[in-house]
């Protein structure tokens, strides 16, 4: 059988997420994050994050979720962990800031600044966030791939 050329991944557009309702879960999101809504519907929302999005999408029913998780990506980890005592969110022990949100889904929050994942200045001069920076590890981690941020 001949060898066929495979598509290679290259990064997310969206993460889907099951909540039991639009409306409150736009309330819950929008007391602990700073956001843009794309669009709506009756049975889905569309939260955006410059050039990936978040959907929100009616419809949960299963139990919360353990290990299953997404990592988002955020600006201030520190503001977050603030916010969510203040809305008295619980985070769930671990060497992490995680925390399930209503529905279960479980939420990991990273700091831009420690990752090596990144958005393209062009991106984050749109989203208003040119002023974040990598640090000395995020940066090594890049270097050592070829990626590093000019």
């Amino acid at each position: 059988m001949p060898e066929v050329k495979k598509a290679r991944a290259v990064g997310f557009n969206h993460i889907a997420l099951e909540v039991g309702d639009i409306d409150e879960a736009l309330a819950f999101y929008g007391r602990l994050f700073d956001f843009t809504l794309r669009g709506r519907s009756e049975t889905a929302a569309f939260i955006d994050l410059g050039d990936q999005f978040l959907a929100l999408q009616k419809g949960r029913t299963q139990a919360g979720d353990d290990g299953r998780h997404f990592g988002l990506v955020v600006d201030d980890k520190e503001a977050v962990r603030k916010t969510l005592a203040a809305a008295g969110v619980e985070t769930i022990p671990s060497p992490f800031l995680d925390f399930r949100d209503p529905w279960g889904n479980r939420v990991e929050i990273v700091g831009y600044d420690n990752i090596q994942f990144t958005k393209a200045p062009y991106v984050l001069r749109g989203m208003g966030l040119a002023h974040l920076s990598k640090n000395d590890r995020a940066v090594r981690e890049l270097t050592e791939k070829g990626m590093a941020p000019a």
